[in-house]
């Protein structure tokens, strides 16, 4: 596989390929290399991927495995909002100033539901902007034999170079397109079953808290996910009287094994990249949809004229 550290026709520093494999074999061809490469020059090398494929390279990988950063993408990734700031961000950033750092990330794998993977292909994208000008290489690994084909088409879209299947070089994506990819996943969220519907307001945001938690250990929610729940629910309704427009309305209800809160206003938000950027030390505010990517099991979003939907579920 190719090691470059530029990215086909540009001087950009950040490298994003896709590996497309098929096998076993193919799959530790590509990871193993790209790992021992970043150890020979140096580099901070993490992996990050579904914990039957971490055991095969850190298996592969012999006594190299404990100078790599190991995490399994099922625990750190299960929210794909939280990948960016709590696993690709929060590795590279611990590294000294102008370190290059390098890692695999595996976001997307069979068995992903369909309600998961919008999410999981918007931040695919977001990567892009998230790491513009660092010096950092991350590849993507997608199980080609086993993944959907619309599947392997958004990863052309969201790498600007790909590594297909038994290759050794990248070579460059035409269908490059990440902002046209965020934008068509940016899509109208599926009806709400019956649920508990509280109108918010300034006046009520404490009680909008105190509602949620107590509906979601109705539904079966306890100990610290019950926490999680009162925390998501606290940003977002306060995100909504202070930034759009002082009201909104809050959804609670219960769906295949999880407890679902959805917040609704008349907001517009603008940035892709909000919640999925991590808090500099000194910031101050700015940090709510951080805070729920980072306590959620899966957040999804949908924004546009009308207002803004943030739903975040929490396993039972």
């Amino acid at each position: 596989m190719s090691t470059v550290a530029e990215p086909i026709g540009t001087d950009e520093p950040f490298v994003h390929p896709a590996l497309f494999y098929r096998d076993e074999d193919e799959y530790l061809g590509g990871t193993v290399s790209f790992v021992r490469d970043g150890l020979a020059a140096g580099e901070p090398v993490a992996v990050a991927v579904p914990g039957d494929n971490l055991r095969l390279i850190r298996d592969a990988l012999g006594d190299d495995a404990g100078a790599v950063r190991l995490l399994d993408m099922r625990e750190a990734g299960r929210n794909p909002g939280r990948i960016i700031p709590g696993v690709l961000r929060a590795f590279a950033d611990a590294q000294p100033p102008g370190t290059r750092v390098r890692i695999i990330g595996e976001p997307i794998w069979a068995g992903r539901s369909g309600t998961e993977y919008p999410a999981c292909v918007q931040h695919e994208a977001l990567i892009n902007a998230a790491f513009r000008g660092r010096a950092a290489t991350i590849l993507c690994p997608y199980d080609i034999a086993r993944l959907p084909g619309h599947v392997v088409a958004d990863a052309y879209a969201t790498h600007p170079t790909v590594i297909p299947a038994g290759a050794r070089h990248e070579q460059g994506s035409d269908a490059y397109a990440p902002d046209a990819v965020v934008a068509r996943y940016n899509e109208p969220l599926s009806p709400v079953p019956d649920a508990l519907v509280f109108p918010f307001d300034a006046a009520t945001l404490s009680q909008a808290r105190h509602v949620a938690t107590a509906e979601g250990a109705r539904l079966g929610l306890a100990g610290v996910r019950l926490e999680d729940l009162a925390i998501a629910t606290a940003e977002l309704t306060t995100n909504s009287v202070v930034h759009a427009g002082g009201s909104g309305s809050m959804r609670v209800w219960s769906e295949d094994g999880y407890v679902v809160c959805e917040v609704r206003d008349k907001g517009r938000l603008a940035d892709p990249l909000a919640g999925r950027r991590p808090a500099s030390r000194d910031q101050r505010g700015g940090r709510g949809l951080l805070l729920v990517n980072l306590v959620a099991d899966l957040v999804r979003l949908h924004t546009g004229d009308q207002g803004t939907t943030v739903r975040c579920w929490f396993a039972r």
